[in-house]
C-alpha cells in the first residue's frame, strides 16, 4: 500500500479535490459552502474547515472490500444516521427503525455505496450544527449534495489506499 496522504484539499469555488498530485471534479452542497460556525441542520451547505477522515462504510452488494488502512465496515440495510438535533444520538450512526429522524444509509441510488465519515460536528456534537456531512459518491448528473463532498465512484475508490485516520479533508 502507498504512503497515506496527510491532507486532501477541497476547493469549493472550483469544485475540485486535490489529493497529492491528482485533481478530481466534485459536487458540494446545494447551499454552497459556508464557515462551519454558520452551518445549520438542513441548510444544504458544505462546511468550510479541516475535517479528519474517521472511517468508511462500504455497500457489500456493490463494492469490493476496500484496500485501505481506514477503519471500515460493511454497510447494512438497517444503518442510519440521526439528523434530529433534539435526539441524544444526533449526528451519530443508528439502526432503523429508529424513533427519531434519521437518514437511511442503504439507498436505491449509488451515492452511499462508499461513505467516508468526516469529523465535522462529531467531537463534540453541537445540536443543530449539521449532521451526516460525508465524502461519498456523486450522482451521475453531478447534482449538488445536501452538504457533503461527492465524487465519481471509481475515483473515490482509487483514493482509499491513500487515506488513513491521520488524513484530513481541508475544505476551503
Amino acid at each position: 500500500m502507498q504512503s497515506a496522504i496527510k491532507t486532501v484539499e477541497v476547493d469549493t469555488s472550483a469544485r475540485t479535490l486535490r489529493a497529492g498530485w491528482r485533481e478530481f471534479r466534485i459536487a458540494i452542497g446545494k447551499g454552497g459552502a459556508k464557515p462551519a460556525a454558520e452551518k445549520r441542520e438542513g441548510d444544504g451547505a458544505t462546511p468550510l474547515g479541516r475535517w479528519q477522515v474517521e472511517g468508511l462504510l462500504v455497500r457489500p452488494d456493490r463494492m469490493p472490500a476496500p484496500q485501505t488502512t481506514l477503519p471500515w465496515r460493511w454497510l447494512r440495510p438497517w444503518d442510519g444516521w440521526c439528523d434530529d438535533s433534539a435526539d441524544p444520538a444526533y449526528n451519530s450512526p443508528v439502526s432503523h427503525p429508529y424513533p427519531a429522524s434519521a437518514e437511511r444509509l442503504w439507498r436505491d441510488d449509488h451515492a452511499y455505496d462508499l461513505i467516508v465519515i468526516l469529523s465535522h460536528n462529531r467531537h463534540p456534537v453541537i445540536a443543530g450544527a449539521g449532521s451526516a456531512v460525508f465524502w461519498h459518491v456523486a450522482q451521475p448528473d453531478w447534482r449538488p449534495t445536501e452538504g457533503c463532498i461527492a465524487m465519481e465512484a471509481g475515483e473515490l475508490q482509487s483514493l482509499l489506499p491513500l487515506l488513513s485516520p491521520q488524513t484530513a479533508l481541508d475544505i476551503g
